[in-house]
């Protein structure tokens, strides 16, 4: 789904983070560096490169002023919703060539796959 969607130049770690930073946001660098799994210097890249693009910004957090908090930009939140229904559109499209059997099979399976996809401590 990632290789075929319509993205500009973004990359996967970028877009995961910018997902990330909306669904759990406002964050610190450290709390999305642990939810993303990669280390601090490489989160402060990828998200200087979100900065620039205007989709997220950065704000004292009001509880430390030593730190920040990510949101995402408007911006940042139509990239989301535009890719996200680019990348619905194209599943349907694929869906539909499938034959009715497969299609139950498919759908018999989203729940075995949700487990696959979901994080130990979030079950």
């Amino acid at each position: 789904m990632a290789q075929a969607s319509h993205t500009q130049d973004l990359t996967f770690a970028q877009l995961s983070a910018l997902a990330r930073i909306e669904e759990h946001g406002p964050l610190r660098l450290g709390e999305l560096a642990a939810k993303e799994c990669v280390t601090a210097p490489s989160m402060t890249r990828t998200l200087t490169a979100l900065r620039f693009g205007g989709l997220i910004e950065r704000t004292s957090d009001p509880s430390d002023g030593r730190s920040a908090l990510v949101t995402v930009t408007r911006r940042g939140a139509a990239l989301l919703l535009r890719l996200r229904q680019e990348r619905s559109e194209l599943l349907t499209g694929r869906v539909a060539r499938l034959t009715g059997e497969q299609r139950e099979t498919l759908w018999s399976a989203v729940g075995i796959l949700e487990l696959l996809v979901t994080p130990e401590d979030e079950s």
